[in-house]
């Protein structure tokens, strides 16, 4: 069996913590071992707790978002970092990256964006641009394909990448167009097929024409 990411949550929004942490605590391979609203809290816990993988906000007291970076730092702590804000300015996203941050997410993002997020840190794959940022942003165009969304629980980035296949386009160009790794878009590819129950690509195809995305 393979063993769960152990996460641990920094948010001084209580409401919003708790909602990331029921969202992380339904996925199998994940496990929610502390959520904490004060940065110092969080690295006196960090000091003794084995985690995988920190998600911060920004904003704290006690110590922000940034400075909780520069501490796990200079302290060199095998741990990987996401930071999750509301802030798409590439002045901060730089910083964070600059402080060696694994991943950047809105917190305006879709959901299944932090999940898969999540999992392209924890297998090095994860690609820190801020393009992929700012199309986090972006008003979901999807919003009309709801119904397919639910019964084939497909998230919005599976969408997008499936548009993109129907449209003929190869790996290369889909992670070039949505500033993804083509590992990372194989990856999503490899879902579709097994969320679609489709063998080939011309299977794919035709499903995504008759949903409308060609």
């Amino acid at each position: 069996m393979t063993p769960k990411t152990k996460i641990v949550l920094a948010d001084d929004h209580k409401l919003f913590a708790a909602g990331i942490e029921n969202l992380l605590s339904g996925e199998e391979d994940f496990q929610v071992q502390g959520v904490y609203h004060n940065g110092k809290e969080l690295l006196d816990a960090l000091e003794t707790n084995k985690a995988d993988l920190l998600i911060t906000d920004m904003n704290m007291p006690g110590l922000n978002g940034l400075g909780i970076l520069q501490f796990i730092k200079k302290r060199r702590w095998k741990i990987k970092t996401i930071v999750l804000s509301m802030y798409d300015e590439e002045e901060i996203f730089k910083k964070c990256i600059q402080q060696g941050v694994d991943a950047y997410v809105l917190k305006n993002a879709d959901p299944d964006e932090l999940i898969f997020t999540i999992r392209e840190v924890m297998e090095d794959r994860y690609l820190a641009r801020f393009e992929q940022v700012l199309k986090q942003a972006e008003e979901d165009e999807f919003d009309q394909y709801d119904r397919f969304k639910t019964a084939f629980k497909l998230s919005k980035r599976e969408l997008e990448i499936l548009k993109w296949i129907a449209r003929g386009k190869s790996n290369k160009e889909i992670a070039d167009q949505l500033y993804l790794s083509v590992h990372t878009v194989e990856t999503h590819r490899k879902h579709l097929h097994r969320k679609l129950e489709v063998s080939s690509v011309a299977e794919l195809v035709k499903k995504a024409l008759e949903m409308g995305l060609g």
